[in-house]
């Protein structure tokens, strides 16, 4: 039997239940009925969200109908933080919301965006689920801490590739004795799916033409925890932007954040208009700090393509969130543990103390420490990316959007991190697709 994952209700419930705790229902006024769902969940047999899987315990399918009644009474329960989800109320949330402009962008920026993407996302895949403490001694194992190049298995002890085995979908392709290119990864599919929307549709693109897109473009098995649960929300015909709330406890998590690169690379020093498009964007599957994730992303890439430095990108990206967020709060503590320590290692240590309750690929812990990442890595490319990476949550991710920062802001990758310009997809007319025909393509869907 095919079992899939993270879209069944008896393996949501104990996700949504951790999402009420996180989002203040379980503490705030309605707490008590959030508590009478997890004695119901808890006396008939349910389990809480496991750590790193999207599947419940077998023989949990016998909970289906209960997990569904309860998914919908805890959705019903308002959530008391003030973290708004329509843009007119976040835009009144952020006092420095930023006024439209706009600038010119060179195009080694453009490339250079693209490369570091392409870069950051390789190096974190094969280390993917592999938590700090293994990915720290898999490198010191192998000659590379701090880390400065690809993962290898050459030379690595038995005893260590037994203890930390690699992410198994990417070890094949992603190290540094197998890396012929770009291997496909749903961090580098959804920005070619943004350029998508953007030649199709135009700058006035919305929420349903990326709903479209998906259906004709991207496979269902290329999606993950909000990303298939909207999917499939789509399938039952739910219409955007309720996609994003029935049944979906991944609404915070990191997905949105993941898809926003490309609207900011497209508004070149506008960092308002950037958070805009990937509001519409991301409104199809998330809510809240899932939402900010994704507009800090795209505004902090908008000011990428301009900016002189890491400290004035991450403030354009917290122009567009509002300051009483979760997210805005953690990205402000991140940044002044990385401008305070010298060593990036007691940065992560801050932020695995502060956010080691959060799931490894949730929003705000990654926003977090991709904001660190750039703050202490001063620039430099390899820090960066390196510093993304061995913080040990999303590790492609993170290092994706922080090699795409890092790689506008020095207009390309330093040489140890080229890859051949030939990236697989499995989107229509992408496979094989180089990085200069993107920065091309990106390049001209910039305002004339």
């Amino acid at each position: 039997m095919i079992r899939l994952t993270w879209v069944q209700p008896e393996d949501l419930i104990g996700h949504e239940l951790r999402q009420a705790a996180e989002d203040g229902r379980e503490g705030g006024p309605d707490g008590a009925r959030v508590a009478a769902v997890a004695a119901r969940w808890h006396a008939a047999g349910g389990h809480d969200a496991p750590p790193r899987a999207g599947a419940s315990e077998p023989g949990a399918q016998a909970l289906r109908p209960l997990a569904e009644e309860l998914l919908d009474e805890l959705a019903a329960i308002p959530s008391p933080l003030d973290e708004p989800d329509d843009l007119p109320a976040i835009i009144a949330a952020c006092p420095s919301w930023p006024r439209p402009g706009g600038a010119a962008a060179g195009p080694d920026r453009v490339l250079g965006a693209w490369q570091g993407r392409a870069a950051g996302c390789v190096l974190g895949k094969p280390v993917e689920k592999i938590p700090r403490t293994g990915i720290r001694e898999i490198a010191e194992a192998t000659g590379n801490w701090p880390i400065r190049g690809w993962f290898t298995a050459e030379g690595l002890p038995p005893e260590v590739a037994a203890r930390w085995p690699w992410n198994r979908r990417s070890a094949v392709n992603s190290l540094a004795e197998n890396i012929d290119g770009i291997p496909e990864d749903d961090d580098l599919n959804y920005p070619l799916l943004a350029l998508s929307v953007l030649e199709r549709h135009g700058r006035g693109f919305t929420t349903d033409d990326v709903a479209r897109l998906w259906l004709d473009e991207l496979p269902a098995g290329r999606t993950f925890t909000a990303e298939r649960v909207a999917y499939r929300n789509l399938l039952d015909g739910v219409e955007p932007p309720r996609t994003a709330t029935r049944r979906n406890p991944f609404r915070e998590w990191i997905g949105a954040l993941i898809r926003a690169d490309v609207y900011g690379w497209v508004n070149p020093g506008d960092p308002g208009t950037a958070a805009e498009y990937a509001w519409r964007d991301a409104r199809l599957t998330h809510t809240a700090n899932g939402l900010y994730g994704a507009m800090f992303v795209a505004a902090m890439c908008a000011s990428s393509m301009v900016a002189g430095s890491t400290e004035e990108v991450v403030e354009a990206g917290l122009s567009v969130v509002p300051p009483g967020s979760r997210l805005h709060r953690a990205v402000r503590r991140a940044v002044a543990d990385a401008a305070r320590e010298d060593d990036f290692e007691r940065v992560a240590d801050l932020l695995h103390q502060r956010h080691g309750g959060l799931h490894w690929v949730h929003t705000v812990n990654n926003a977090a420490l991709v904001a660190a990442a750039l703050v202490h890595g001063r620039g430099d490319f390899t820090a960066t990316v390196a510093g993304a990476v061995a913080g040990g949550w999303d590790t492609d991710s993170a290092g994706a959007t922080a090699g795409a920062i890092a790689g506008a802001l020095r207009g390309g990758v330093p040489g140890q991190w080229a890859l051949r310009d030939s990236l697989a997809s499995s989107l229509t007319g992408f496979d094989g697709i180089g990085l200069k025909e993107l920065a091309r393509r990106t390049q001209e869907l910039m305002p004339a």
